[in-house]
């Protein structure tokens, strides 16, 4: 196991909430431990331009505590890890035999203190700063591996509104997880939700949002954001964000989210997103100014659900991008696949259908999805400028969730042409048992 890595905004913390120790005992002893401990075994099998088969096995997840709250206040945090379990036993460790989305930047195991922060709860309003885990549309945790993103901030929510949620926030660093590392930095990665210099913020280094998203040498000020989320509206939720990348981009993302009821067994469902950024202040990422739209419907008919999204990017031809920026884990795509995110491409159309069943109604605790994509990718994309063609992506994802605590999950994804003439066949089981 890697070191566990401490900041000194975590010592910090820490010893601020030791100093209180005696006046918040009781805030303390009724804190409450949980966590996740997670199995994950992943297996590839590559053709075409590439001939191959890597596969691996992981171990590791969570334990967290949060304390109880004193006058509003709390304290929580959370160690994570990943352990190898080698089932190769090569030496050097290569991706041409293990999978590198489950471990450190160079196949290691690791643990570190993922999240460390101060809650205050005051009337309708809530204020969380330090390590914590975040899900917004633009930057997010990602959780598709072993270990999450996780990201240093300060964030404010208040519901004084009714139906209404506004949160403000600012994010100064961010950790990667595994999941970033089966990129390498380039076109792709900024595109599909890791940016150029997530290599310096993986093992559980956390690294200036800059840094992340461009490489070495763009400090920057960090990410600011505010959003504005409403419900108030039977059957209707709309949310609007705004993210400030300082000398990088402004990011804006809308989404619109309607379902109908038509009787017991019948319900409709429809939505629509839509992404502009613009490059602002040193342009650290050069000319930037793309948009992304995209539309769903789905329904359900008892235990059967199904929809089609369909998504634009438009042909912009920015420095680094070519499409839209995604560098800090977010990834709110109606029409992503399971590995496939090309619809953030420049010039590049996007469809994707899927169908589920959920087995409940027959008494077994199984739900299960069956889904293909289609990305038409212009000639002006960065992943293989120049060059046109079409990617697809068929895949399946069955859960089953054997007792409340324990969930097992086998899931499938068959890209073909990847990139010109790459396809694979991957497999996923993952067993997540929480307490």
């Amino acid at each position: 196991m890697g070191k566990i890595k401490l900041s000194l905004a975590t010592a910090i913390l820490l010893s601020g909430a030791s100093l209180m120790a005696d006046s918040l005992g009781e805030a303390f002893e009724n804190g409450k431990f949980s966590g996740q401990a997670r199995f994950f075994y992943i297996d590839r099998t590559y053709s075409g331009t590439i001939e191959n088969n890597r596969n691996s096995l992981a171990a590791g997840g969570y334990l967290k505590y949060e304390s109880a709250h004193f006058y509003g206040l709390s304290v929580g945090t959370a160690l994570y890890s990943t352990n190898l379990v080698d089932i190769h036993d090569d030496d050097p460790r290569t991706s041409a035999s293990y999978d590198p989305s489950l471990f450190g930047g160079d196949f290691d195991s690791y643990a570190y203190v993922g999240e460390l922060y101060l809650n205050y709860a005051i009337g309708n309003t809530n204020i969380k700063l330090g390590r914590q885990k975040l899900d917004t549309p633009l930057a997010g945790s990602d959780d598709a591996r072993m270990l999450p993103n996780l990201f240093e901030a300060l964030v404010v929510s208040n519901t004084d509104i009714p139906d209404t949620t506004l949160i403000a926030a600012h994010v100064t660093k961010e950790a990667v997880g595994t999941f970033g590392n089966v990129y390498s930095p380039g076109a792709l990665s900024l595109q599909s939700g890791y940016g150029l210099g997530f290599k310096e913020a993986t093992s559980g280094n956390f690294r200036d949002m800059g840094v992340v998203a461009l490489g070495t040498g763009t400090d920057t000020d960090g990410v600011s954001a505010v959003a504005a989320i409403y419900s108030g509206v039977e059957g209707l939720k709309l949310q609007a964000w705004d993210y400030y990348a300082h000398d990088i981009l402004n990011a804006l993302y809308l989404q619109a989210d309607y379902s109908i009821k038509i009787n017991d067994s019948v319900g409709i469902n429809g939505a629509l997103q839509y992404i502009n950024e613009s490059d602002i202040g040193d342009k650290l990422a050069g000319d930037v100014d793309s948009n992304y739209w995209a539309a769903k419907i789905g329904a359900n008919y008892g235990a059967f659900s199904g929809y089609v999204a369909y998504s634009q990017t438009d042909s912009s031809s920015g420095t680094m991008n070519g499409g839209i920026i995604t560098p800090w884990g977010g990834m709110p795509a109606f029409t992503q696949g399971m590995v496939t995110r090309h619809q953030f491409f420049s010039d590049t159309d996007a469809l994707k259908v899927a169908v589920g069943y959920d087995f409940g109604s027959l008494g077994v605790p199984l739900k299960a999805t069956l889904y293909h994509t289609e990305f038409d990718v212009g000639a002006s994309n960065t992943y293989q400028a120049g060059t046109a063609w079409t990617a697809k992506e068929d895949g399946f994802d069955l859960i089953y969730q054997a007792r409340s605590d324990l969930q097992l999950r086998f899931r499938g994804n068959f890209p073909s042409d990847f990139a010109p003439g790459l396809d694979w066949n991957e497999y996923r089981f993952i067993v997540n048992y929480n307490f």
